[in-house]
């Protein structure tokens, strides 16, 4: 089997206006996510996801022009069911040969932003080619699944104090979720607001359900330390994000100074970044974003590094169906993931894009079995939202 084509296609879908929610990231207007497509001289097309930002709201003109031009003339001929030879093709351009002979990498300048997204998205689409060639769902490439079924938090909270509760309540109700995240920091202004949205949260909810925080790393790190003591008695399930990603010691100086688990990683780029939180004990929970830090294939690696120091991973599923996909195999192949993200705020490119969502029932995802990723792509949609 050979690859025959590589595109990528730029899909941008405008939020109605009462559909819009305002974060620090500011009011998001539209939803967007690179469609990326490995097409083979054997009748097989496998898809993925690129992204230019962790979040919904981007320009992807970059990260198309550099997989129709830089990627894919490496690609084209190639075959596709070698994926980590690719991957190491792609990470270390013309001293691949070094990397591979001398068993240590020899990356390009561009081993971080754009180029890991981009390699991410084709690493997705290749595994969904191999999943599809063998009639098989990739956790089974990956060693078959550790379980059936995994347990989801519904993702969202941007209301304030007066209307978290409702807000939140109002997730449970649609998919019996006995756990949901909201969001805090910059845009509450200040630590008070934050920590008493905090708590309007936990009276409404109750002692049962469990309440993850995150804070998009815009608190300081005093900022974030003060906003932990003031909640110290909602019982978090986990912080997340509390600094800016740079500051992975801040981080860890947080995650010292209280007992509430950390959450962190869904900036990060490659297993190298997530060593480095690892060693620096800077997390308790890490959260790879598979459209971004190197797909499939370096989540794997991430997974067992974060399983051989004790570590939770919970994927950051903040995309399109195909990264929930995506996010899904890993899941369902790694013993050390126990819940996934899902997305409340207006994503229809997590429920329109694909002929068959996802779907949750009792707060719960059943890991499908279809070949591949699962996701079958629907064209109508595509035609509709592409940016040419």
């Amino acid at each position: 089997m050979k690859i025959t084509d590589v595109n990528a296609i730029w899909l941008r879908y405008p939020i109605p206006e009462d559909r819009q929610h305002v974060s620090d990231f500011g009011r998001l207007t539209t939803f967007d996510m690179t469609l990326v497509e490995v097409v083979t001289d054997g009748g097989i097309t496998g898809y993925g996801e690129a992204k230019t930002q962790v979040g919904s709201s981007s320009d992807n003109h970059a990260v198309v022009a550099m997989i129709q031009h830089e990627f894919r003339p490496l690609l084209v001929g190639k075959d596709p069911r070698r994926i980590t030879a690719l991957w190491e093709d792609m990470y270390n351009g013309v001293r691949a040969h070094y990397a591979l002979s001398r068993g240590r990498g020899f990356p390009v300048l561009g081993r971080r932003g754009l180029t890991i997204s981009a390699i991410s998205g084709i690493d997705m689409a290749l595994w969904d080619i191999l999943g599809k060639s063998l009639e098989a769902p990739v956790y089974q490439l990956l060693g078959g699944k550790c379980r059936d079924e995994l347990p989801a938090y519904a993702s969202g909270g941007w209301a304030d104090a007066d209307g978290i509760g409702a807000q939140l309540q109002g997730y449970i109700a649609q998919g019996g979720f006995k756990a949901v995240k909201m969001r805090v920091g910059s845009m509450d202004g200040d630590v008070d607001t934050s920590a008493a949205r905090v708590k309007a949260a936990r009276e409404a909810l109750g002692p049962d359900i469990a309440i993850m925080v995150d804070a998009h790393g815009t608190f300081s790190v005093r900022e974030a330390q003060r906003f932990a003591r003031k909640v110290k008695e909602c019982d978090l399930a986990w912080f997340e994000e509390p600094v800016n990603a740079d500051d992975k010691a801040g981080c860890a100086e947080v995650r010292a100074s209280t007992d509430i688990p950390i959450a962190c990683g869904e900036s990060e780029f490659t297993r190298f970044a997530f060593r480095d939180l690892i060693t620096m004990r800077a997390a308790d929970i890490l959260q790879p974003d598979l459209a971004i830090m190197g797909g499939i294939t370096e989540a794997v690696r991430v997974a067992a590094l974060a399983g051989a120091h004790q570590l939770i991973v919970a994927p950051h599923l903040w995309g399109s169906a195909l990264l929930f996909a995506a996010g899904l195999q890993l899941a369902a192949a790694i013993p050390n993931c126990t819940i996934l993200e899902y997305s409340l705020g207006f994503n229809p490119m997590l429920r329109q894009l694909a002929d068959t969502p996802p779907e949750v029932s009792g707060g719960r995802i059943v890991i499908p079995d279809r070949p591949g990723l699962g996701v079958t792509i629907n064209d109508r949609f595509v035609e509709r939202y592409r940016i040419r």
